[in-house]
């Protein structure tokens, strides 16, 4: 949007590859966090330049990708359904967080999703109503039998489960001020982990320690703690 300048100032600041980052007409899309007294998070969603995704912006992303690379979604965007079965088309890896999760997300075909990184509640709303993590587990292997899934818990860690692979990983307990963020630092650690080859059980234990760390701070971009402090906080 117009006021997107702060955004790509943000990206210049952390080294976030830019290139393909337009900007248009209208506001950029923003949300208001709310934080009650046990640091959780209640969060409103304005969707803004987020809902303005064309066929042809997304062709002309997608068009220098190829078989094996690794497309990152989530349900703040328009488009959803095209650019799943385009990256698709390709042979990428499509991970998806589908967060918010709404009617929207019934037209995406999630066979075609590699990799679901989701939480509790959204486990719940795809497996129609479990609450047990082993039960959404088992019922997401069920409905996905190719994909990778990886379920966070809050404060009681996190689950993976692939074919006949599954691990748990606990939590780092620390004293929570802001967990927004939380799980958007869990996703880029985890994803990180599985480009570098590194694993399972090592990327979740990376991905847990950063993931406490940065609700250990207040904040969104501010809190996610860079590579070389949650190696040397593991060590």
């Amino acid at each position: 949007g117009e006021d997107g300048q702060p955004f790509l100032d943000i990206c210049q600041e952390y080294g976030v590859h830019s290139q393909y980052i337009r900007k248009i007409e209208g506001r950029t899309g923003h949300t208001i966090i709310q934080i009650d007294k046990n640091a959780q998070n209640c969060i409103l969603l304005f969707g803004g330049a987020n809902q303005m995704l064309t066929e042809n912006y997304v062709d002309e992303v997608l068009k220098d990708f190829e078989a094996g690379d690794l497309l990152l979604l989530q349900n703040e965007v328009n488009m959803l359904p095209y650019i799943v079965d385009q990256a698709y088309a390709k042979g990428m890896q499509i991970a998806l967080n589908p967060s918010p999760f709404n009617e929207k997300l019934k037209e995406v075909d999630m066979k075609k999703i590699s990799i679901f990184l989701l939480n509790e509640v959204e486990g719940g709303q795809i497996t129609g109503g479990l609450t047990n993590p082993d039960e959404v587990l088992a019922k997401m292997q069920e409905m996905f039998p190719h994909a990778k899934i990886v379920l966070t818990l809050g404060k009681d860690g996190a689950m993976y489960a692939e074919g006949n692979q599954k691990f748990y990983q606990p939590i780092f307990p620390v004293k929570a001020i802001d967990t927004t963020a939380a799980g958007d630092t869990f996703t880029g650690y985890f994803l990180a982990g599985l480009c570098e080859g590194l694993p399972i059980p090592r990327i979740l234990e990376i991905s847990a320690k950063a993931s406490s760390i940065a609700v250990s701070r207040q904040g969104a971009v501010p809190s996610i703690p860079s590579r070389d402090e949650v190696l040397a906080a593991l060590i």
